[in-house]
C-alpha cells in the first residue's frame, strides 16, 4: 500500500541513491530539499510560504518517487511544480503525486499551479494533460550562449536593480504579455520586489534595470539566475516602444559575471507568450546560439484563456536542464 508524505531529513540517504546520476546532486537535495527551516515551514500560512516543500511516495520502505512544489512571492496565486521524480514508466505514481499536490494546495488556498515540461517527455505531459486537469499554453526555449570577448557597448543606463522599480518593471512584463496569456501569466509587484528572505532562496538571482537616457524610464529588465554557481540564465523584459539593443544586455550581463568569477556558462530564455519571443529567437538563431531545450508551459488553473486571434534503475526527470551541460574550459 502506497502512501504520501512530506520528505524528511532521514530520506536522505535513500534520496541520494535515486537520484545520483545528477551532476550537482547534493547541491539540490541539501538546498532545496533538505532546508533546516522546512519542519517549520510546513505550518506557515500558504500566503507566508517562500521556500519549496517535497513530498515522497513511499511503497512500504522503498521510495517510489517525489514532487516537489516551489511558491512564487504570491503563493496563493501561483505555485510551480519545481521537481519530478518517478521509476521509468510508472506514470501512476506521478499521476498520484502531481494529483496529491495541487489537491493540496488549492485546499490551502492557491488558485494556479505551473509547470515546464521537456518536449522530450511526451508521456508525462499526457499525464499533466490528460489525467491531471492541466492545459498546454505555450512554449519557452533555452539558448546556450557562446561567451566571447565582450565587445564594447554602451554602458549608459545600467544600474542594479532596486526594489522602486518594482512598479515600472511589473507594468513592462505585463506589457509585454500576449493578452490572452495575461489571465493565466500576469504578476504582481511583490513578485519583482526583493524580500527579507533573499538568502534562503533555493537559487541566487541578479537584477538589473536599463534606462532611457533621455526620459529616465526603465525600458528593459535583466534577471540572471543561478542555482549552482555555474550555469546562468538570463531573463529579458524590455519596453515595445524603445528599441533596445539585446546584444548590449547581453554583453552587459557577461560583464557583471565575469566580475564575479572566471568560469561560467551562459543561457538566454525566450517565451513564445511575450511579444519579442519570435524576435529573439530569430536573432539567437543568427547569432548561432545552440537550443539546448524546449519546454512546453502547463497550467491548472481558474483563469482561462480568451479564445481570440491576436496579433503579434531508470528514472525520468522533470526540469533538469543542467545535466550534461558541458563546462567551458578554464
Amino acid at each position: 500500500m502506497s502512501k504520501i508524505r512530506k520528505l524528511y531529513y532521514f530520506d536522505k540517504k535513500n534520496m541520494q541513491e535515486m537520484i545520483s546520476f545528477l551532476n550537482n546532486n547534493d547541491a539540490f537535495i541539501s538546498n532545496i530539499m533538505f532546508n533546516p527551516l522546512l519542519p517549520l515551514h510546513h505550518l506557515l500560512p500558504l500566503r507566508l510560504k517562500f521556500l519549496p516543500e517535497s513530498y515522497v511516495l513511499k511503497d512500504k520502505n522503498e521510495i517510489k518517487g517525489l514532487i516537489t512544489v516551489a511558491p512564487s512571492k504570491s503563493p496563493v496565486k501561483r505555485l510551480e511544480i519545481l521537481r519530478l521524480f518517478f521509476e521509468e514508466n510508472c506514470y501512476e505514481d506521478a499521476c498520484e503525486l502531481i494529483q496529491y499536490a495541487v489537491s493540496k494546495y488549492k485546499a490551502m488556498g492557491s488558485i494556479s499551479f505551473i509547470v515546464r515540461v521537456d518536449d522530450s517527455l511526451p508521456d508525462l505531459l499526457r499525464v499533466f494533460v490528460s489525467k491531471c486537469g492541466f492545459s498546454q499554453i505555450s512554449y519557452e526555449r533555452l539558448w546556450r550562449i557562446n561567451i566571447p570577448e565582450v565587445l564594447d557597448f554602451d554602458r549608459k543606463g545600467f544600474r542594479e536593480f532596486r526594489n522602486s522599480d518594482a512598479a515600472s518593471v511589473l507594468s513592462l512584463y505585463n506589457e509585454a504579455l500576449l493578452p490572452h496569456f495575461r489571465p493565466l501569466l500576469s504578476l504582481d509587484a511583490k513578485d519583482f520586489r526583493e524580500n527579507i528572505f533573499k538568502g534562503l532562496s533555493y537559487f541566487t538571482e541578479y537584477k538589473y534595470v536599463l534606462e532611457d537616457k533621455k526620459s529616465k524610464n526603465i525600458i528593459a529588465y535583466i534577471s540572471i539566475q543561478t542555482s549552482d554557481n555555474e550555469n546562468y540564465i538570463f531573463d529579458i523584459i524590455q519596453s515595445g516602444w524603445v528599441d533596445v539593443d539585446i546584444d548590449s544586455v547581453i554583453n552587459f550581463g557577461i560583464k557583471q559575471l565575469q566580475k564575479r568569477q572566471k568560469k561560467f556558462n551562459i543561457f538566454v530564455k525566450t517565451k513564445k507568450y511575450i511579444q519579442f519571443g519570435e524576435k529573439y529567437e530569430q536573432l539567437f538563431m543568427e547569432h548561432k546560439f545552440e537550443r539546448v531545450q524546449n519546454q512546453i508551459v502547463l497550467t491548472n488553473s481558474s483563469a482561462k484563456i480568451i479564445k481570440e486571434q491576436v496579433r503579434s534503475g531508470k528514472f525520468t526527470i522533470l526540469n533538469q536542464f543542467c545535466d550534461g551541460v558541458v563546462n567551458v574550459p578554464g
